[in-house]
């Protein structure tokens, strides 16, 4: 379903003034690294779980190589597809830094320079900057910047696209930009329990759940652990009295041998 991304009224033409409310969201994780294996992704859990906590469904992610052309054809119907798109990785200094240069074609604007982002590099490196520094200063034109306050690095935001850092350390440290200027327009209750029993000894139990609990998603997952093999098994959904439903009616079905530990995620 392509549908119109929600409404940046809230937001001046430069900067975030108020949080906006969204359902949904889809990230594109940009670099050749990642699809050669050199390096491992570590954003993408820790995306989800910040929108998960914040009520927004994050219904897909991408691994996209450092191609302009490949990255805007992707940006361009994600943003169609989903009220948030977030980027990660493909900015910086280097050769293979293309986010920026593909969101704008995306939209079809040019890349410019941001006065604050300019001075802010300035004040940081000294002048002059070199010319790997000023690329950094780069936006798609008519950007905005949210940022946590006066003193943090702002995050560039062009439309209904976030563009993130790839490099992890960085990457958390945006995760509060997003709490502070993104609101889920649902709230997820997530319970689990582990069981000491295995996959093909619970399915019967599991299927019966699932089959009578239908807004509540149910997940099975092998564990290892000291005392050996486990299993858990998760209750998701909007609806809290569906889940802990769910929970407790999968709970009385479990043979009573079966050892278990009940968690609130």
């Amino acid at each position: 379903m392509t549908r119109a991304p929600p409404s940046w009224s809230p937001w001046t033409r430069s900067k975030c003034v108020e949080p906006l409310t969204v359902s949904d969201a889809t990230v594109l994780l940009i670099g050749d690294e990642l699809l050669r294996g050199t390096k491992g992704d570590v954003n993408l859990r820790e995306l989800a779980q910040t929108l998960h906590e914040a009520g927004i469904r994050l219904r897909q992610a991408s691994i996209l190589p450092d191609d302009v052309t490949v990255v805007a054809e992707h940006l361009k119907q994600a943003s169609r597809d989903f009220e948030v798109v977030f980027t990660s990785g493909g900015i910086g200094p280097t050769h293979d830094d293309v986010t920026i240069a593909a969101v704008a074609r995306a939209f079809e604007v040019e890349s410019v320079v941001d006065e604050r982002l300019h001075q802010a590099l300035v004040n940081h490196y000294g002048e002059p900057l070199l010319e790997g520094q000023l690329r950094m200063a780069r936006v798609p034109r008519g950007a905005r910047l949210a940022t946590i306050d006066d003193s943090s690095w702002p995050t560039i935001v062009m439309e209904n696209v976030w563009i993130l850092p790839g490099v992890p350390e960085v990457f958390r440290s945006k995760l509060a930009v997003i709490r502070k200027w993104l609101r889920g327009s649902v709230r997820f209750t997530s319970r689990a329990v582990v069981c000491s029993a295995t996959e093909v000894v619970l399915l019967p139990f599991i299927d019966r759940v699932v089959a009578e609990f239908k807004t509540v998603a149910v997940g099975s997952y092998p564990e290892s652990s000291a005392s050996g093999a486990a299993t858990r098994i998760t209750f998701d959904g909007t609806d809290g009295v569906a889940v802990e439903a769910a929970l407790q009616s999968f709970l009385d079905s479990l043979p009573g041998d079966s050892s278990i530990a009940v968690e609130q995620q």
